[in-house]
């Protein structure tokens, strides 16, 4: 990734301030009242509902502490991911990702038809993930897909199974507070994950010569219901403000995770909560590490409003389409520039 091709550089509106904006009022949420052993007050645990309401509704991102999640099991697929990319790019793309094989390794994603500036390896939470075999409608047919795993390092499969199992409990305990802060019931999201197709990314960012000109991820919306990220001391992490539109950055703060709303939770809530735009600035001297992880449903999942948010005075704002056959469309421009758009929630949007 030294020199760099035309196939990363964006289109002058989309490229990136080498000067930025600190993002000042990213909700940092303590996540403790609902971790301790403690009684804790119905007055603390309002609080924190109404907290994480607030943020998912004003910012569509928070960072959260006091989280659980043990900073050994962290440190572990941090070390893993950095000496998996240390390899030699002949030894990495033994595990290659394509269209048949979803998990693995990448190094030439696009984001809105732009190359990235970034390999990744994706590992699967459960195995086998259950996905639709083609993008067409009517063909019910699905596919098992499994993790590829490299000879090196060898703990690199086991890491990422425990570390997931913690991005599971962590996203349930989130997703609680979310589906309280809707009035909903605490347990009212659960029945999505049965067969979901959640997984974990290791994200590497070279330096970049041109930092002014490329990006690491072009800017974008997650489809998933929740991202949870862990992001190392380097940052780059942007998000839309929505007050006014200004890209800002989110400071990366010691053990937390940052947190944001995905696509399938703005359609449940029913626009109640947004999912946000953000994108990753890439540095001319550092490298960069990250873990996302992303919460998804099963496949045969029909994503709408839910009925319970929503009346004749707030009637559903989407019609109802398939998680699976949506995120295979997604991943369509992953390997190559398309000329479309890829498909996005807002073409479901039931026009008032």
């Amino acid at each position: 990734m030294g020199e760099v091709d035309p196939a990363f550089i964006l289109e002058p509106e989309h490229r990136p301030r080498i000067s930025y904006i600190e993002g000042k009022g990213v909700p940092l949420i303590d996540l403790s009242p609902i971790l301790s052993s403690n009684n804790v007050s119905a007055i603390e645990f309002e609080g924190l509902v109404k907290e994480v309401g607030d943020a998912c509704k004003e910012w569509g991102f928070f960072q959260v502490t006091n989280h659980g999640v043990p900073l050994e099991k962290r440190e572990k697929i941090d070390d893993a991911s950095r000496k998996f990319f240390a390899q030699s790019l002949e030894e990495k793309r033994k595990v290659r990702r394509n269209e048949k094989e979803v998990f693995g390794y990448h190094d030439t994603e696009h984001t809105k038809n732009v190359r990235d500036w970034k390999e990744v390896f994706d590992f699967a939470i459960q195995e086998p993930t259950i996905l639709p075999a083609s993008l067409d409608p009517d063909d019910k047919e699905v596919t098992e897909c499994n993790n590829q795993c490299p000879e090196y390092p060898p703990e690199l499969r086991e890491t990422c199974q425990d570390y997931g199992q913690e991005m599971l409990k962590l996203s349930y305990k989130l997703l609680e507070l979310i589906a309280l802060s809707l009035g909903l019931p605490a347990d009212g999201f659960y029945g999505f994950f049965k067969d979901q197709t959640s997984y974990i990314r290791l994200n590497h960012y070279p330096p970049c010569p041109t930092p002014e000109l490329a990006l690491g991820v072009g800017q974008h919306k997650d489809g998933a219901v929740l991202t949870i990220l862990a992001q190392d001391d380097v940052g780059g992490l942007e998000v839309k403000r929505k007050t006014d539109g200004e890209w800002v950055r989110v400071k990366p703060t010691p053990d937390a995770y940052i947190i944001n709303i995905g696509d399938t939770m703005q359609v449940w809530s029913n626009d109640r909560y947004e999912s946000v735009e953000h994108r990753v600035t890439v540095n001319s001297e550092r490298e960069r590490f990250s873990l996302p992880f992303f919460l998804h449903t099963a496949h045969y999942t029909m994503v709408k409003p839910l009925e319970e948010l929503i009346n004749e005075q707030n009637p559903a704002k989407y019609r109802a389409f398939n998680w699976g056959k949506f995120i295979a469309n997604r991943k369509c421009s992953n390997f190559q520039k398309l000329n479309v758009e890829n498909l996005q929630i807002y073409h479901f949007k039931i026009s008032e």
